[in-house]
């Protein structure tokens, strides 16, 4: 089942497929690595937050199990219907506005690098509209490779190979990513709309939001705790 795409977007595979490609299916198998971790080290044991884009729940469950309290936002209600044990909301992202603050606001899966600056702008207005006096944001941003040196892949010790198969300009700084993951008995596309950050700009449109980085969680800068301005 798909529901109407959005420009730009296409997904390919069995089952529901989200409006920007994502095959809920999918992500009921793709495994959980570190992010839990990173995100229980950046802030306090037992703190509320909120998830923008939980998908199925990857890691609304774990965080739940590690004794976090989670309201698991996302537009999906095919994902939405996957996630078990918490407080759920349907929404938009960029629409959201809850009327309370969280301890925590995670804005995960390179949400952050949407193709519309807008619609960017409005996931982090969502972010610092949430944010509680003292909380932070976690972002996970892409890879600084990760348009380039293309085509590449990665065979997962779980048993299946994600291929990112090109990264193509389509104006306006964006490009079209083409990413395949294939299992033993079933193979998923997703083709969707991706805009690059540099460190700069990334930096800059956080300032937009009246948001600044607090630290970057990993080497590789993919993880970020950002703050409200001072």
């Amino acid at each position: 089942m798909r529901q109407n795409m959005r420009e730009g977007y296409e997904g390919t595979g069995p089952g529901a497929i989200t409006p920007d490609g994502c095959a809920v299916d999918l992500y009921t198998r793709l495994p959980v690595r570190d992010e839990p971790d990173i995100i229980a080290a950046a802030v306090p044991p037992g703190a509320r937050i909120l998830e923008l884009g939980c998908g199925v729940g990857r890691m609304t469950h774990p965080l739940l199990d590690r004794g976090f309290t989670v309201t698991a936002v996302d537009e999906s209600p095919q994902m939405l219907e996957r996630v078990r044990g918490t407080r759920t909301i349907c929404s938009p992202i960029e629409d959201l506005d809850l009327g309370e603050t969280f301890d925590v606001v995670m804005l995960a899966s390179f949400l952050v690098h949407a193709g519309d600056i807008e619609v960017r702008r409005g996931l982090l207005r969502t972010c610092a509209r949430h944010v509680a006096d003292g909380g932070c944001v976690l972002i996970q941003r892409e890879g600084e490779d990760y348009h380039t040196n293309l085509p590449r892949e990665r065979v997962d010790p779980s048993g299946f190979t994600l291929r990112m198969v090109s990264a193509q300009p389509v104006g306006d700084g964006v490009d079209s990513v083409r990413a395949e993951y294939v299992f033993p008995d079933v193979t998923w596309t997703q083709t969707f709309l991706s805009r690059p950050l540099s460190r700069e700009q990334f930096e800059e449109a956080l300032g937009e939001a009246g948001l600044e980085v607090d630290r970057y969680l990993t080497e590789d800068r993919i993880w970020v705790r950002a703050v409200p301005m001072k």
